[in-house]
């Protein structure tokens, strides 16, 4: 055995838990399960229960109700049966029927690592009422690269719940054909936690005994018990999906003679998506004129900054797996971000259709997609492609991987992109990352060097929340550096930054569960002269109580070197020089388990030449579990004394989520931007016949709050609107 070969076995040994070092073999099931939510059949008798910990409000402590789950499989299906009883069933929380939206529930959930990839889950969770929510989980339920949960991300599968005077029951149903994963030998290999939560006393038990030692640690794929299932024979179904969608679009249009009429359009539309698994490791997605017509509208928001806005990513194609696909170059930046395809500058841009691949061969990921789209006001018709491969090494933790883009259009325009990275967890928590990223654009300037179109980063942290944790950043991105099927928020710098963080639990006893101190700091520094472009120096303290709510107090120092003029929202200008500016932040999250949740930031201090005072509120309240109501409202105060300058900034935005059953509900979001004195509606109702087969009813409307225009017409008072029907319906054979 040769030197390298005994250090990376150790290595492996040393960087996985028991749980996974573990393996538990799940009980074939004897017999038939009806989904009844009752835990009667014969079969179930012959499942062992989970052994549960309690994960919080104080690990390992005493349970206050009895949980008893149990897992068993067929040939075609994971099955979940769980008894939650409760000493107290009036406090028992079934807040919401909207699918995808936690409102302080009970629930009862696993979470599967059906790669094994130590990386990557898939969620299953339910609340007593019935309500299903599916995440998919990327990046091991770390932070650090953005948020590592996808609530877009749904699949297939069935559960039915009940309660009685005793508790609650749920007897939950995935089929083999929603979960990707690989079979050695007839012997399938997956990671699992089970956690049950009870909303009002923020209490979660958790199956296996996950210390509470990371933000997410009851999502964490790695920390999942390693559990095997033999001679599963998963089917692969085909998914073939048709809609069929008609409305109306109303349009304004300004005159020759400055006038404005309405230009009014009759929609009619057909497509079809197209989704196989020829095996269990593999997934084919094709895409015949896409649309995205259900997809609730993105949140308005106020930029303060000279940098873009970055909106996520929401439309159903691009879900799955797409983790596989994440090439993070820092904060929101990316090399590959789907929303360039189909969308400019908000306004949709038709898709003629694509294909997209993803797979896992061993410890290698893969996924390949193509998209075409068709021409518009102002865009060419253009091709879009994707190549991203990822090679575990080492140990589950570690691994290397490329990436490559293309973005071509019918213009002659192209622009290619190209990326490395590695990541490897040497010991401990301990994890050191480089990546490189290059791109090449028909527009860059001749003449220019290597790692002017490059952007390097090199990062080593410490992933544990428990004592000190650590992130110590290097980043360097050239002037040419422009991937134009990514997102980028800065070009042209250096960074150097680190954040610090002292976390520790306090006694059982304590009110509090934990505190923080925690300290942010960043420095960009310009290439072509190495003068500061901008910094910041940011320590907080956080206490978390038991029942989960949070206080937070923080004091931002930023220094920026403005070089050009920028214009913030709603008009007012910031002039070229340097500024130092400090604000004290103070941040309340109520507990997430409550009917009523007041969610409140409060901000004050200078801001550039001048000050800002600011706030922001997000109330939400389940009136019952048929209606949430969700409000947010964001003001600032700004003053500019020395040049005279006063702007008040204000974004409403108001969600109305109702639910008569699991089948029909009804979501209005409407929004309103001081800065662009536009108030727009979107409100979706939708009928859910089965999985898979969906009626929509969308409605979007945007209005002018504000008509008055110097030296021009009077704006009219809705300048657009959609009222739209779609159909969609899945066969599978």
């Amino acid at each position: 055995m040769s030197r390298f070969t005994l250090v990376a076995l150790t290595v492996s040994a040393v960087s996985l838990p028991a749980s996974a070092q573990e393996r538990v073999s799940l009980t074939r099931l004897t017999g038939a399960i009806e989904l009844d939510g009752r835990l009667e059949e014969p079969a179930w008798d012959n499942v062992t229960p989970l052994p549960l910990t309690v994960y919080t409000p104080v690990f390992r402590g005493e349970a206050t109700e009895e949980t008893e789950v149990r897992i068993g499989y067929d040939d075609g299906y994971l099955y979940v049966g769980a008894s939650m009883l409760d000493s107290d069933t009036r406090g028992i929380r079934a807040n919401t029927l909207y699918r995808d939206q936690y409102s302080g529930d009970d629930l009862i959930g696993i979470v599967l690592d059906t790669y094994n990839d130590y990386e990557t889950a898939l969620a299953f969770l339910v609340n007593p009422a019935g309500t299903r929510i599916d995440r998919a989980i990327r990046n091991d339920a770390e932070m650090t690269a953005g948020f590592p949960i996808n609530s877009d991300w749904n699949a297939f599968w069935d559960v039915v719940t009940r309660q009685d005077d005793d508790g609650w029951y749920a007897e939950m149903r995935v089929p083999f054909s929603s979960l990707g994963f690989q079979d050695v030998d007839g012997q399938v290999e997956m990671g699992l936690i089970v956690y049950r939560l009870i909303a009002r006393k923020w209490e979660r038990h958790i199956y296996p005994a996950i210390p509470p030692d990371w933000a997410l640690g009851f999502m964490k794929p790695s920390q999942g018990q390693r559990v095997t299932l033999d001679q599963v024979q998963a089917t692969t179904p085909r998914y073939v999906v048709p809609y069929v969608l008609g409305g109306i679009n109303r349009a304004a249009r300004q005159t020759p003679n400055l006038s404005y009429t309405f230009d009014e359009d009759v929609t009619t539309e057909a497509g079809l998506d197209f989704k196989y698994s020829p095996t269990s490791n593999l997934a084919l997605d094709l895409t015949v004129n896409t649309d995205f017509a259900q997809v609730e509208a993105d949140d308005q928001q106020l930029n303060l900054t000279r940098f873009s806005l970055f909106f996520p990513e929401k439309r159903q194609f691009f879900q799955e797996r797409s983790s596989t696909f994440e090439f993070n170059t820092g904060g929101f930046s990316r090399l590959f971000h789907s929303r360039q395809i189909g969308l400019d500058r908000g306004e949709i841009v038709r898709i003629y259709g694509g294909a997209r691949v993803v797979g896992r061969v061993g410890g290698l990921d893969y996924g390949l997609l193509n998209m075409q789209t068709a021409e518009s006001t102002t865009l060419p018709a253009e091709n879009f492609g994707v190549l991203r491969i990822n090679q575990q090494i080492l140990n589950p933790y570690s691994s290397i991987g490329a990436i490559g883009t293309s973005r071509l259009g019918t213009d002659g325009n192209y622009n290619f992109a190209a990326g490395f990275d590695a990541i490897v967890r040497p010991f401990g928590d301990e994890y050191i990352a480089f990546k490189w990223a290059h791109t090449w654009d028909k527009n860059d300037p001749t003449g220019r060097s290597l790692v002017d179109g490059a952007r390097i980063i090199g990062q080593w942290e410490r992933r544990n929340e428990t004592g000190l944790s650590y992130v110590f950043n290097y980043a360097r991105s050239g002037n040419a550096y422009n991937p134009r099927l990514g997102f980028v928020r800065r070009r042209d710098f250096t960074l150097y930054s680190n954040d610090l963080q002292y976390l520790w639990f306090t006694s059982p006893s304590s009110y509090l569960r934990t505190v923080s101190i925690r300290n942010n700091a960043a420095v960009y520094t310009r290439n072509v002269n190495g003068t500061m472009e901008s910094a910041n120096i940011t320590p907080a303290l956080s206490l978390r109580a038991k029942a989960d709510h949070e206080l937070t107090v923080s004091v931002a120092n930023i220094y920026e070197g403005v070089v050009d003029t920028f214009e913030i929202s709603g008009g007012a200008t910031v002039p070229p020089g340097t500024y130092w500016f400090h604000e004290g932040i103070v941040h309340l999250e109520p507990s997430r388990g409550g009917k009523f949740r007041p969610t409140a930031t409060v901000s004050a201090g200078s801001f550039y030449d001048g000050w800002r005072v600011g706030t922001t509120l997000s109330p939400a309240w389940n009136v019952s579990k048929h209606l949430e109501l969700s409000t947010g409202y964001t003001f600032n105060a700004i003053r500019f004394p020395d040049r005279n300058i006063t702007l008040d900034q204000h974004l409403v935005q108001f969600r109305a989520a109702t639910a008569l059953n699991i089948h029909l509900s009804f979501n209005a979001f409407v929004q309103y931007n001081s800065t662009s004195d536009r108030l727009s509606v979107n409100a979706r109702l939708r009928y859910h016949f089965r999985e898979g087969q969906d009626l929509w009813l969308v409605y979007d409307e945007g209005f002018n709050t504000d008509r008055d225009v110097l030296l021009g017409p009077q704006l009219p008072l809705s300048d657009s609107r959609a009222l739209l029907l779609k159909y969609t319906h899945t066969f599978i054979w």
